[in-house]
């Protein structure tokens, strides 16, 4: 069974926060997959990034978003890049995605210094404003429907994408 709704965008946009909102909201289950990588490798993201590196981590990423992706019936968060991941863009054409859009100010305010999130933990704004062009046209590509969150609260979101979904 399908997702009733994906998020995607960059660290900060509120995939995790907006989506157990949105889940709350529909009386759904929420799954990130994030946390599905962090429970089949035993530890944290930030640890397997410096134990086996990115490149295993993606691995570990493209995996756990096809299984979420056939087995998740609720709301689905991906992780900031699983998007990079061809296999990844071509697996959510024909779900419902909806990219949560977000500027700089509000994404640094959001992940602060990059605590436990490996790719910021050198110079965050810098590599924050990196990441958010890079990811940018992959998000917007995958996206069914784009939602600006800079300025607005996770209940306002949820009631927005929950608006936008398929009855």
């Amino acid at each position: 069974m399908a997702p009733v709704c994906v998020l995607v965008g960059a660290p900060g946009s509120g995939k995790t926060t907006v989506g157990r909102a949105l889940a709350d909201l529909l009386g759904v289950e929420f799954r990130d997959t994030d946390l599905d990588i962090e429970a089949m490798a035993g530890k944290p993201i930030s640890e397997i990034f410096i134990d086996e590196g990115e490149a295993h981590f993606r691995t570990l990423e493209r995996a756990a978003v096809a299984t979420a992706l056939a087995a998740a019936p609720g709301v689905l968060a991906l992780g900031g890049g699983a998007v990079l991941a061809e296999q990844t863009r071509s697996a959510l054409v024909g779900q419902t995605v909806v990219y949560l859009s977000v500027e700089l100010p509000d994404a640094v305010r959001r992940v602060g210094l990059g605590a436990g999130r490996p790719l910021l933990a050198v110079n965050p704004r810098a590599t924050l404003k990196h990441l958010l062009e890079q990811r940018r046209p992959h998000y917007a590509a995958v996206a069914t429907a784009t939602v600006v969150t800079d300025g607005r609260t996770p209940e306002q979101l949820a009631a927005e994408v929950a608006a936008l979904l398929p009855s």
